[in-house]
């Protein structure tokens, strides 16, 4: 019982701690930013950029746009990050700033569909593509890829409730193989224009719309982008995990966003450069034809190379996804068990068991590829919702000690770009995107019944406190003890060390 109390009162020595570790430093961070971002999106969205940009050289503009506006973005949350040092991402900062409502909408969204539906359509693109040349001929039968798919996401799953450092280096090395898969593409598709092989690229047919443009498409083709560059914010999801979170946070963001935005733009440009447009739209596995006609007898390099990239983002994904389920229980918007680590891997299994059984969920439901659009709108949401978040608490907190500060026009620009990319997607798409608000919204009752009602029955307090206590058991888990050393807000004292 004395240890207990020691335990509990905080007075234990630190190897005995129960708290998240920090094992994530410079290199793992940029690998967790690459890595989330590089998944399933480049071998997916090139198809619907095209089909909504009308035409190549529209598309390529996008993807260099996209680009650019992911580094303002994550300019604006490294400021967030280092001012405001909690895992969890938007929602901490929205919750920090609006308050309670505001925040567990954000977070009802995140975990009901955002990132399950997301998993889920990089655990079947990973099956696809490991199934592909099996069934060359014919699409791989349904049954086979959602065997698949789940198999890989309870296994990933495993791991990361097994060890932190085993999901970190899971993480850095595929990484790695999927960075090394599109540097293939692009030397080849390189050594392509290099013999001449560019007609695509000519600035005469680049410009040759397949449909008459409109800005709705326009912008529908930056929600597909975005879909394929969503992820640059999730080391925020993790900041407690970073070693010295207020240096490695930004140096992070600020190697990883301009390296994949050229690798996006490069794959681009070596698609087209042994496609036509009319090949790649035609094209359910766009990495793959590109082999068929380049790589020959070594054709199948390019579905291995894409199962191991999204192998590598299903992992980044249950590992900073389940951090949000974490960030939120601990505020009191999850229930508490949520918020517990093993006692011994202090890995949050309850959490991480959470996100892969609601990813289990969606790849049962049904076709998730038709999701894209929704789940990008409500991205962008959650991320013009932040970034007004920041300027609020500018004048709200005047005089807070930043770490960093960003010039006012980045979060203005972004917010600008954000508002006109809203309301054509809501124009060209309302069914869609009305769907991903009615979706937000429910949280509204949810919220006043859960969180706000303080007041419940007894027997609903009793059933809460078994269930938990029974997870506890099954789980082996307990309450985090907090590592105030980098969370706890900045003074005047620590911001001159």
């Amino acid at each position: 019982m004395e240890e207990k109390a020691k335990r509990e009162d905080g007075n234990s020595p630190k190897s005995d701690r129960v708290t998240l570790k920090k094992e994530i430093g410079l290199l793992t961070a940029c690998a967790i930013i690459i890595g989330n971002i590089i998944g399933s999106g480049i071998f997916i969205s090139p198809k619907g950029v095209l089909e909504h940009a009308g035409s190549v050289g529209l598309s390529l503009i996008v993807w260099v746009c996209g680009g650019g506006i992911c580094a303002l973005g994550s300019m604006c949350y490294a400021e967030l990050g280092v001012t405001i040092p909690k895992s969890g991402g938007d929602y901490s900062y929205v919750t920090e700033i609006f308050g309670g409502l505001v925040g567990f909408l954000l977070l009802w969204s995140a975990v009901l569909i955002m990132y399950p539906t997301t998993l889920a359509v990089i655990a079947l693109t990973f099956s696809n593509y490991v199934l592909q040349p099996a069934f060359q001929n014919c699409l791989p039968p349904y049954v086979a890829t959602r065997l698949l798919a789940t198999i890989c996401v309870m296994f990933l799953t495993w791991v990361n409730c097994y060890s932190v450092r085993w999901a970190t280096r899971i993480q850095d090395v595929f990484t790695i193989g999927k960075l090394l898969a599109l540097v293939l593409i692009i030397v080849v598709g390189l050594v392509q224009i290099c013999k001449g092989h560019y007609e695509a690229l000519k600035p005469s047919v680049a410009f040759e719309f397949l449909q008459e443009p409109s800005v709705g498409q326009v912008a529908l083709a930056f929600l597909q982008a975005s879909f394929a560059y969503s992820g640059w914010n999730f080391l925020n999801y993790v900041t407690e995990e970073v070693v010295e979170p207020r240096k490695n946070l930004p140096r992070a963001i600020y190697i990883s966003i301009p390296l994949v935005t050229l690798v996006y733009t490069l794959t681009n440009i070596a698609y087209f450069s042994s496609m036509t447009p009319e090949e790649l739209l035609a094209s359910n596995a766009v990495a793959v034809t590109f082999g068929e006609k380049l790589l020959g007898m070594f054709s199948w390099v390019m579905p291995i190379s894409v199962a191991l990239s999204t192998f590598g983002g299903i992992n980044g994904y249950l590992f900073t996804s389940s951090r949000l389920c974490f960030s939120g229980a601990r505020e009191g918007h999850l229930p508490y068990l949520l918020a517990m680590i093993h006692l011994k891997n202090c890995t949050p299994i309850p959490a991480l068991l959470v996100c892969c059984s609601a990813t289990i969920i969606i790849l049962c439901v049904g076709e998730t590829h038709n999701l894209i659009n929704y789940v990008s709108f409500i991205n962008f949401l959650s991320y013009g919702v932040t970034i007004a978040g920041l300027l609020y608490f500018r004048k709200k907190k005047p005089n807070q000690l930043r770490p960093i500060k960003v010039n006012l026009l980045i979060p203005i620009s972004y917010l600008i770009f954000w508002v006109v990319l809203l309301c054509f997607s809501l124009y060209s798409e309302p069914v869609v995107c009305g769907l991903g608000m009615v979706i937000m919204l429910t949280g509204v009752p949810v919220y006043f019944v859960g969180v706000w009602w303080k007041d419940k029955p007894k027997w609903i307090s009793r059933l809460v406190e078994k269930v938990t206590y029974m997870g506890q058991k099954v789980c082996y888990v307990v309450f985090p003890q907090e590592d105030l050393s980098e969370t706890e807000p900045l003074t005047s004292s620590k911001a001159t060390d």
